[in-house]
């Protein structure tokens, strides 16, 4: 691989937290407060963490003051009639950036986005307007192909199985993480049901870059 941003060398073989309240039920999470989420973060980073990934401007501020390992933003947001609920909008990266964000994350799907932008116009515009590098979230190996022609910096298979036409499995995506780790020439970060480091361990053997796990830590900590 040429021309791998630093950011990634920082990330490379190691683990990434991500810090977000439950997604299923944010509202009533006890956890959902950014003194928390940073907390975590740093409880992450003293554990070992290389990097942690944040979801919002106000985790993303309060995380970015406690920590300074590299941190990869995102801003879910629900929008009527679209699927694509990370990062979506141009807005909701710069927003992110503007919160202190090292990376940028964003939905890499070929699914509809609001304002019709596709995804190489959204990965180019997100590099233009904020200067972050890109990580794309994908579902299937097309995706991930796409978006690394298209100029993201790294590719993620947080998607995998999110969406109505990629494969589901209860463990991870393993034969997509070899296969796009094996072919593609930007670095692959492992991500979605990743839950014991038996399973961390098999993706970097694979070739993962590095690997993202959320809620196997941050959900578990009671």
């Amino acid at each position: 691989m040429t021309n791998i941003h630093p950011i990634l060398q920082r990330l490379h073989g190691g683990l990434i937290v991500s810090c977000q309240p439950d997604a299923d039920d944010r509202e009533h999470d006890p956890l959902n407060s950014p003194g928390i989420m940073a907390a975590l973060a740093r409880a992450a980073v003293l554990g070992g963490a290389v990097g942690i990934r944040a979801d919002g401007p106000a985790d993303i501020a309060a995380i970015r003051a406690a920590v300074i390992v590299p941190l990869i933003g995102i801003y879910k947001a629900e929008i009527q009639g679209f699927p694509v609920r990370i990062t979506p909008t141009l807005e909701h990266a710069i927003h992110v950036a503007n919160a202190g964000a090292d990376v940028i994350a964003l939905d890499a799907t070929q699914r509809p986005r609001p304002g019709g932008m596709g995804v190489a116009e959204m990965i180019a515009q997100v590099k233009r307007q904020t200067g972050k590098p890109v990580f794309a979230d994908v579902s299937t190996f097309e995706e991930s192909v796409f978006a690394a022609k298209a100029g993201a910096d790294a590719i993620l298979t947080t998607l995998a199985g999110y969406t109505d036409y990629s494969h589901y499995s209860p463990d991870p995506d393993f034969e997509l993480i070899q296969k796009l780790a094996d072919q593609l020439d930007v670095p692959v970060i492992a991500e979605g049901r990743i839950t014991t480091p038996a399973q961390a361990a098999r993706a970097l053997e694979l070739g993962a870059w590095a690997v993202c796990v959320g809620s196997a830590i941050i959900l578990q900590t009671g």
